[in-house]
């Protein structure tokens, strides 16, 4: 990890972030992997997956991952930085736009937006899963694990918590 950034540094870090996040962290995840990893070596690969891991495992919103990652970074006031930097943004402009919205009245803009939104979101969130996967998989069988899991995920109404339990057992037994 090289040097502590500044609290500075993390609040515009997080909150330029927080602008194109749409569809909240997870969306982004590629681009803060991107800045996390990458570019500030903040977090390793392995911390990084083990980061976002803890996040999807514990209450609350998935924004958990910027906490996380801003406290490896600077500590408990990094954690707090990263978070508000990441949620503050986004949360003032979509305020803002759900109030123009709601005077739009009957204009066809709104639900064009929002079609337009679902295939970027969910490319974004593809483009998390690939990146995740990529920075965690060490070997064959994980590898056959995280597609046999999305294949899953995709075609079947399994609850996604069973299959992160069968994930964990696998782990737990060694077996990837």
């Amino acid at each position: 990890m090289t040097g502590a950034p500044s609290l500075g540094g993390l609040a515009a870090t997080f909150s330029t972030m927080s602008l194109f996040a749409i569809g909240g962290a997870n969306a982004a995840l590629p681009e803060i992997h991107r800045v996390a990893v990458t570019l500030n070596h903040w977090l390793t690969e392995q911390q990084f997956a083990d980061a976002f891991a803890i996040a999807q495992l514990s209450p609350g919103p998935n924004v958990l991952i910027v906490t996380l990652i801003g406290y490896q970074a600077a500590g408990l006031a990094g954690a707090l930085v990263a978070t508000v930097g990441m949620c503050g943004p986004s949360a003032t402009l979509a305020y803002v736009v759900s109030r123009m919205l709601g005077r739009a009245g009957q204009s066809p803009w709104p639900a064009i937006i929002q079609a337009a939104l679902v295939p970027l979101s969910i490319g974004l969130m593809a483009a998390s899963g690939l990146i995740l996967a990529l920075g965690s998989d060490r070997s064959v069988a994980a590898m056959v694990l995280t597609a046999t899991v999305a294949v899953l995920a995709a075609v079947t109404r399994v609850n996604p918590l069973w299959l992160l339990l069968a994930g964990g057992v696998l782990g737990f037994a060694g077996v990837v």
